[in-house]
């Protein structure tokens, strides 16, 4: 029993220090645990929940995407242009998401067919994409139907919609990677190429699928980001939002090189990054000391993700010479040869 939970403790650290972090600011302050705040911290990681999943695929499959920025701002100007002259909900929602795909796409092609760096590919992209967003609407784009205001801060038996959203994919993206091969083959992908490659894997398909997903789910938190303001700047529309994305992601347990973590571990990650804000926002601490905090976070993070990276392979090891040990007992040996006469 003690085993398995130093094996718990080390699968999920940050899940310890998160309840001891909530506990501390709700005995120091009586209000981080009531509905309302926890409400508003659900609404602040919506957005961040939707990208995290399909870029922490991403990077279990060994990529990176750090385009996501601004494809939620060209999602957000794109749905707000379309729910602004067509009045529909559903027509922005779903303009928003395509055209995210779209920017995925040539992220996947110039990565995953062509070849190139996915961290220069989609850091020119996250350049462009800001651009392309301002070009499309220099001013701020506002004064949306209820409906669609709904979307984005309306909630359903008291729980916001776009958390409901964030929930669903959680548990999609969970099942995918365990229960389906192909989920399996995303590790696979992660772990070794050239071995997936070899055993049949499509090493190009599956990274293009998931550089459209994360287009297409970028695009959607640009929709629900512009629904909840009222109001879609392009220039301010999901500046830094990479950064809280990746910072998430990685904090949670998935690992840089690929083919390690799981999405339980990503949302204790989405969870810690709005609730450790949330209590900074509730014990005085003032903004600037909060990016300060976010940036150590995420140092904090890769830190304990290669502390926990050692000490898993440290059980490991003990693990193998433990199961070793009474099968070199037990074999008989060497056979001894009669000497010659």
């Amino acid at each position: 029993m003690p085993q398995r939970l130093l094996h718990g403790l080390i699968q999920n650290p940050l899940l310890v220090i998160l309840i001891g972090m909530v506990l501390l600011v709700q005995a120091t302050t009586g209000s981080q645990l009531s509905w309302g705040n926890l409400r508003g911290v659900l609404l602040d990681v919506a957005v961040i929940g939707i990208v995290a999943v399909p870029v922490a695929m991403l990077l279990i499959a060994g990529y990176i995407d750090l385009s996501v920025g601004s494809t939620l701002a060209i999602g957000g100007v794109c749905a707000a242009l379309v729910v602004q002259n067509t009045g529909s909900m559903w027509l922005g929602v779903g303009a928003a998401i395509l055209v995210g795909a779209l920017v995925g796409a040539v992220n996947g092609v110039l990565v995953a067919v062509v070849g190139l760096s996915s961290l220069i590919t989609t850091l020119g992209v996250l350049t462009a994409g800001r651009g392309a967003a301002q070009l499309m609407s220099p001013l701020p784009v506002s004064g949306f139907s209820a409906d669609f205001a709904f979307l984005g801060a309306g909630a359903i038996a008291g729980v916001p919609v776009p958390a409901i959203i964030a929930g669903l994919l959680f548990i999609l993206a969970g099942v995918y990677l365990v229960m389906t091969p192909t989920g399996r083959h995303i590790y696979a992908v992660g772990v070794n190429r050239e071995a997936a490659y070899l055993s049949g894997i499509s090493t190009k398909l599956i990274p293009l699928v998931l550089y459209v997903v994360a287009g297409g789910s970028a695009g959607l938190a640009g929709a629900l980001t512009a629904a909840r303001l009222n109001s879609a700047p392009a220039g301010q529309l999901g500046a830094g939002f990479e950064l809280a994305v990746l910072t998430a992601v990685l904090i949670g347990g998935i690992a840089l090189t690929g083919g390690e973590g799981n999405m339980f571990g990503v949302l204790i990650g989405v969870l810690f990054m709005g609730l450790l804000s949330n209590s900074l926002t509730l014990l005085g601490v003032e903004t600037f000391w909060q990016n300060v905090v976010s940036g150590l976070a995420l140092v904090a993070a890769v830190i304990i993700s290669l502390g926990t990276q050692r000490l898993r392979g440290r059980l490991l090891t003990l693990e193998a010479k433990k199961v070793a040990a009474p099968q070199a007992l037990s074999s008989p040996g060497p056979a001894r040869t009669r000497p010659s006469p």
